[in-house]
């Protein structure tokens, strides 16, 4: 089959999606509209982007989207695109946390597929409701944990499930920040003003923000299921409601024990997401900021460098790799392949076939794990960084 070709058969076939979130100005919304074009799956056909009528239109209308297609209730949204015989397939939701529970709902209820920007939830309690709701719903759930998506993220977890790593015994990961450094909510800064209101982010700030993205990259690369944790939660800046900094110390089932730092008040730091995992046979380091690279050293042998599209490089990786190598691949390709491998888990559902189990990408288990995180976190905190269980 030619190129055009091809591209004409997926154009055609392409998932009728729905956005909640997202208008003019909100950053997140438009990664996701270039995360879902990026392999030509999806077509955006309809949208509650803003709570406020007037927004909603003026960005349906910078969208392109059919009138009728733009709606300021989500609600009826949901209503409204069931009934339509060419209604959305699939939404996307790029609202704050607390919006989360009852947008993804109205659509799980009826057959919807969710794609939902993390955290999951603005709270545990709403996390279970969700997992049960999508559960019985039977559409599926997909969280955008984007930095999965990546090919040498993908590679380090092929890695050590291969057993290269042997036995694993620490697991490291960080992410850093400083755009909160100064009361940036104080201006008005709309992302940091919801980030940094309990009402709207939940009981987590740094730790919901960024801490949860670690914290699932960890759990991603290694396969562990954490048991327990220790953490110490700061706001250092005068007056901010939630953490703007967590050291958290972490024991995994089976025996390996991490350590995790977030943090949006370290000067110097843009997006500094880092992990490095060690076993009896060697360690792993990867860098999201030089994410083309992952370095692998076995114990006691030369480190060694392997490249996105380079050698060394496995089955994982060169799936979701798209350019050749020394073409850097950077954020929105990774926030693709998650938009693409849900893709590929709709049209299985569309045909009534089963995922390929090479298609991976975070679920709804996984949002329950990252706000049951952050709430551990946080209760721990309370009690003087006591171990708490998950």
């Amino acid at each position: 089959m030619t190129i055009e070709a091809k591209t004409t058969e997926i154009a055609t076939s392409r998932i009728r999606l729905g956005m909640v979130g997202g208008g003019i100005g909100a950053f997140i919304g438009g990664v996701h509209r270039m995360a879902a074009r990026l392999d030509n799956r999806f077509e955006l056909v309809a949208g509650a982007l803003s709570s406020s009528p007037d927004k909603a239109v003026a960005s349906g209308h910078e969208l392109g989207l059919s009138p009728d297609r733009v709606y300021s209730s989500y609600k009826d949204m949901a209503i409204r695109e069931a009934r339509l015989k060419n209604g959305i397939e699939a939404v996307a939701i790029v609202t704050p946390n607390n919006v989360h529970y009852e947008a993804a709902r109205e659509f799980l209820k009826r057959g919807i597929h969710v794609i939902c920007d993390k955290p999951l939830t603005s709270s545990l309690a709403d996390a279970k409701k969700l997992k049960k709701a999508a559960d019985e719903s039977g559409a599926l759930f997909i969280l955008t944990h984007n930095y999965t998506g990546y090919p040498m993220v993908r590679q380090a977890r092929e890695m050590i499930a291969a057993g290269e790593l042997g036995d694993l015994r620490v697991v490291q990961v960080e992410y850093a920040q400083d755009w909160l450094t100064e009361a940036l909510e104080t201006t008005g800064a709309k992302g940091a003003v919801w980030r940094t209101d309990p009402k709207q982010s939940g009981v987590g700030g740094s730790t919901g923000d960024i801490g949860t993205h670690a914290f699932n990259l960890a759990s991603f690369v290694t396969g562990l299921t954490l048991d327990s944790l220790a953490a110490d939660l700061d706001s250092f800046v005068e007056g901010r409601r939630v953490d703007d900094n967590a050291h958290v110390m972490l024991r995994f089932a089976g025996g390996a024990k991490g350590m995790l730092w977030c943090s949006q008040v370290a000067p110097g730091n843009e997006n500094s997401l880092k992990l490095r995992v060690f076993g009896t046979k060697g360690g792993l380091e990867w860098a999201q900021e030089d994410p083309n690279r992952l370095w692998f050293t076995p114990f006691g042998q030369e480190k060694r460098l392997i490249t996105r599209g380079g050698a060394g490089a496995g089955a994982a990786a060169a799936r979701v790799t798209r350019i050749p190598g020394g073409h850097p691949e950077g954020y929105l390709e990774a926030f693709a392949t998650i938009y693409t491998e849900a893709a590929h888990a709709i049209e299985a559902k569309r045909n009534g076939k089963s995922v390929d189990k090479a298609v991976v990408y975070p679920t709804v288990d996984d949002g329950v794990n990252g706000v049951a995180f952050i709430e551990a976190c946080v209760a721990s905190s309370r009690k003087n960084a006591a171990w708490v269980k998950l």
